[in-house]
């Protein structure tokens, strides 16, 4: 019953995160780039490192299975398999990656390396976010680079930086 009570546990867990994913990229300002500013991120880094290396990737990957066969989960209320196809495709398919990426910063008794790994996770968002761009809008990498990072780097690594620290809070105060 114990391990039934666990593994409970654990699904409701990664299915909240999941939710509160869905909620907070519907925080959007849209940008004359095509990509908006949203809350998504954070989120991703949130159920991430409250989940684990393991569960706050398959968090993410529920929100991205839900987007694609429909659901309007995705920021603007957008869902369908054309929102990986759009300019945030390559930020979309980054997630499960940043999810990991902070799920393992939590684990690291180093706060310099959970900010690092943290860190990590943000530039591997905006790497592959900035490729497919240049991909779908047919502009260059360093175009692309200027339109679509450049002006959303610091506040992505600043939100991520504040979900890494709130999560450390939520685990020590025994809340996930």
């Amino acid at each position: 019953m114990k391990h039934g009570s666990l593994r409970a546990r654990r699904l409701s867990r990664t299915a909240i995160f999941t939710a509160l994913l869905v909620v907070l990229s519907q925080i959007a300002i849209p940008a004359p780039t095509g990509i908006p500013v949203t809350l998504q991120l954070f989120a991703v880094v949130l159920a991430g490192a409250c989940l684990g290396g393991l569960c706050g990737p398959i968090s993410v990957l529920v929100y991205l299975a839900l987007g694609a066969i429909g659901l309007p989960v995705f920021s603007g209320f957008a869902g369908g398999l054309a929102a990986f196809a759009s300019y945030t495709g390559g930020f979309l398919a980054s997630f499960p990656l940043v999810a990991a990426f902070s799920g393992f910063a939590t684990a690291r008794k180093s706060k310099a390396g959970g900010i690092f790994l943290t860190a990590l996770g943000v530039i591997v968002c905006h790497l592959l976010g900035v490729f497919w761009y240049s991909f779908v809008s047919d502009l260059s990498v360093w175009l692309s680079f200027l339109s679509v990072s450049l002006p959303y780097i610091g506040k992505d690594a600043l939100l991520a930086l504040g979900a890494y620290f709130l999560s450390l809070v939520l685990k020590r105060r025994g809340i996930v």
